[in-house]
């Protein structure tokens, strides 16, 4: 039995797509490291707006956070809504992603990092590079060079900043069991990552990309207000 199977986390899974559409083709030379953007925090420092929704370059910052990974080249890619998830179905272009309802948002990332893992399994993932929906300041380039690190279904990897460990972060799909088993409140995967630390293979992004979180309202000011040129839709 394969590690994904042990995670049993209930989810509500709801591809934009069918799913044969939404699993991309493996990476060269093994299999494919998916994308898993977790995007149900509520905003509770933002007065309660959903980070998923926040204005972006015209769009919300849900759409910017998966062209990114798809520009690194993950695939599949799947999307954990939960603070207004009606809402941003309704407003964000997520064609082609598998979205996932958390309905326990409030809990936590961990209880989104449980949900998103267990909506993997079945993929043929060999490892799920997971990013934040409020860090516009990491790109394509960054997630890129996460993702080219991927060596086995054992790998441990993260970008880095000046040497700190920061996101995105990406997990062999044999980690993922423990993962969802450790993963509560908003510690996510650091006890994983803490007690594997040894483990952690750390890659460098600091010169093409900043880590900031969009958490407080003077943090909006970090958002681009400007609308792509033609007011191009979609990701």
């Amino acid at each position: 039995m394969s590690p994904a199977e042990h995670i049993s986390e209930p989810i509500t899974e709801r591809p934009t797509e069918s799913p044969a559409a939404a699993v991309a083709a493996p990476t060269a030379g093994g299999p494919a490291v998916a994308g898993l953007l977790l995007a149900a925090g509520g905003g509770r420092r933002l007065g309660g707006r959903p980070k998923a929704l926040l204005p972006h370059r015209g769009r919300p910052l849900v759409e910017n956070a998966v062209r990114v990974l798809r520009e690194a080249g993950c695939g599949p890619i799947h999307v954990v809504l939960g603070a207004s998830a009606a809402e941003v179905r309704e407003r964000a272009d997520l064609s082609g992603c598998v979205v996932v309802d958390n309905p326990d948002w409030e809990e936590g990332m961990g209880s989104s990092l449980r949900v998103g893992l267990g909506s993997l399994a079945g993929t043929g993932a060999g490892a799920a590079l997971v990013s934040l929906v409020d860090q516009p300041g990491i790109g394509a380039a960054a997630v890129a060079r996460v993702r080219e690190a991927y060596r086995s279904p054992t790998s441990l990897v993260a970008a880095a900043y000046d040497g700190e460990r920061g996101h995105p972060v990406l997990f062999g799909a044999d980690r993922w069991a423990d993962i969802v088993r450790t993963a509560t409140g908003d510690r996510g995967a650091r006890v994983h990552l803490g007690e594997h630390a040894e483990e952690v293979v750390l890659v460098e992004c600091g010169d093409v990309a900043e880590d900031y979180d969009i958490d407080t309202p003077p943090d909006l000011a970090r958002l681009d207000p400007t609308e792509p040129e033609g007011g191009l839709r979609g990701v």
